[in-house]
């Protein structure tokens, strides 16, 4: 049978946030940085592949680390971190692997025979002259590339804006030809950082971080993060290197802009940076993204979440679920762990925040299922979405300090369906309601709000 499909998608104790993702035959790839639990910086691994088959969106391998950090001449000794990198498949069909250390700013390349195999180091992108791209007087660094090849000609797109930072103007695009690293047509800007954003139609969204590039039909979809940072907008053009225009949002890690089930600007989770592309997949359109855990931005985990493209080309901004690329809701039944959680919040005061996150016990690597900490008196953990029928109660597992309740809701300020009274526990314990807690048949949220701090909860269960 078919695995239902979760966000995070890969395993809870898997850091991959910048996923890149593409189909390779039967496959759906995803190349992104390496975070650690409990990392101190960002990227600190190699780089490492993921794979599912593209009608098994929740059955995903572990493809192995495909290229080392310390691959890159500049980098023997692995004081570098490896950001953010892109694949493409160039002329000769071999697969091509893009990144930039996190200390120059030039780009480097790798290449492969597989889409997962063994990249080595293949050179530096270049002009003629042998100048590296990012050396040459004028030149902005080069940050975040993201590419796509078209015949014998790969489009380049790199770029940071930081505000307040003059030097830096926008997103570039830059020309490759069939060598894949030489220069045969000079960076050009496409999009506005913030600083040069006024009157360009970027205003509030202009270009931060995160360039990746897709192509649907004839049109050209720049995704990329914008000066807010916790969210993925888009920009499209008939042509690569210029006329893109401003499209919207795509999707916030705070779901900051989503109306249909709380106010616009309430920020139901940890936001921070973003990065990620959209993929079709099997005939449907997906956006890949990611979240901050573990209370600091070095421990992101990849989501996804399905998307519309209209015939008008536009994408509506989506929700954060937790059943991502299921293709639909989960099955209302049985014990879901709390690190699915796609809302975390605080309802106290009018404070759509709080010190609650998702973390794991040991150490980076060890294979330990994800739980939500930090929980304190107001916390709302929320679950979307479920298809319920027959649910006669709901039970949760938790442990910690605390002697409260909790609150189950199918709307995150809806009526109170039942309460679950916990007490002190210094390990994992169930704990059921004195009356079973029905719900509802039909496809609903599942929002626990917490009376009481000192609490961590592992999971809840439909019965």
């Amino acid at each position: 049978m078919k695995k239902q499909a979760f966000n995070p998608y890969l395993p809870s104790w898997e850091y991959i946030p910048d996923g890149e993702p593409y189909v390779f035959g039967d496959r759906v790839y995803v190349y992104g940085s390496h975070d650690f639990y409990n990392g101190y910086v960002f990227c600190m691994g190699d780089y490492v592949c993921w794979s599912a088959p593209v009608d098994d969106l929740g059955n995903w391998r572990y493809e192995g680390v495909i290229y080392p950090k310390t691959s890159d001449p500049l980098n023997p000794d692995g004081r570098m971190c490896l950001y953010a990198p892109d694949v493409t498949v160039g002329p000769d069909g071999r697969y091509y692997l893009y990144y930039v250390l996190d200390k120059v700013s030039v780009v480097s390349v790798a290449v492969c025979d597989t889409p997962a195999g063994k990249y080595e180091f293949y050179g530096y992108v270049h002009y003629p002259d042998g100048t590296r791209l990012g050396d040459r007087k004028g030149d902005e660094p080069q940050f975040d590339p993201g590419v796509i090849t078209e015949g014998k000609r790969t489009y380049l797109y790199t770029g940071f804006c930081g505000r307040g930072d003059r030097s830096r103007t926008g997103a570039q695009a830059t020309v490759l030809g069939e060598d894949m690293l030489t220069v045969i047509e000079d960076p050009v800007i496409i999009a506005p950082g913030c600083m040069y954003s006024a009157g360009t139609g970027f205003e509030g969204h202009a270009f931060f971080e995160a360039p990746s590039i897709r192509k649907i039909g004839d049109t050209y979809y720049f995704v990329y993060s914008s000066e807010v940072m916790h969210e993925l907008c888009y920009a499209t053009s008939k042509s690569p290197r210029e006329g893109f225009k401003y499209g919207g949002v795509i999707v916030s890690n705070g779901d900051i802009g989503i109306s249909s089930y709380k106010p616009a600007e309430m920020n139901v989770g940890n936001t921070g940076n973003n990065h990620g592309s959209i993929v079709e997949i099997n005939g449907e359109w997906y956006i890949f993204y990611h979240r901050q855990t573990n209370g600091t931005w070095f421990s992101r985990q990849g989501c996804a979440e399905k998307i519309k493209v209209n015939s008008d080309g536009s994408i509506p901004q989506v929700e954060m679920t937790s059943c991502g690329l299921n293709g639909g809701p989960l099955v209302g039944k049985g014990e879901f762990p709390a690190y699915l959680a796609c809302n975390i919040f605080n309802v106290n005061e009018g404070r759509h925040f709080g010190n609650a996150k998702i973390v794991q016990d040991g150490r980076d690597g060890d294979e330990e299922t994800g739980y939500v900490a930090g929980i304190g008196d107001g916390t709302t953990v929320g679950f979307k979405y479920l298809d319920c029928r027959g649910v006669s109660d709901v039970r949760i597992t938790a442990r910690g300090y605390m002697h409260g309740k909790v609150e189950v809701r199918t709307e995150w300020n809806g009526p109170v369906l039942g309460e679950i009274r916990i007490e002190s526990w210094n390990i994992w314990h169930e704990f059921k309601s004195e009356k079973p807690i029905a719900i509802p048949d039909g496809v609903h949220a599942i929002y626990l709000t917490f009376r009481g701090g000192g609490a961590h909860l592992k999971s809840f269960t439909l019965v």
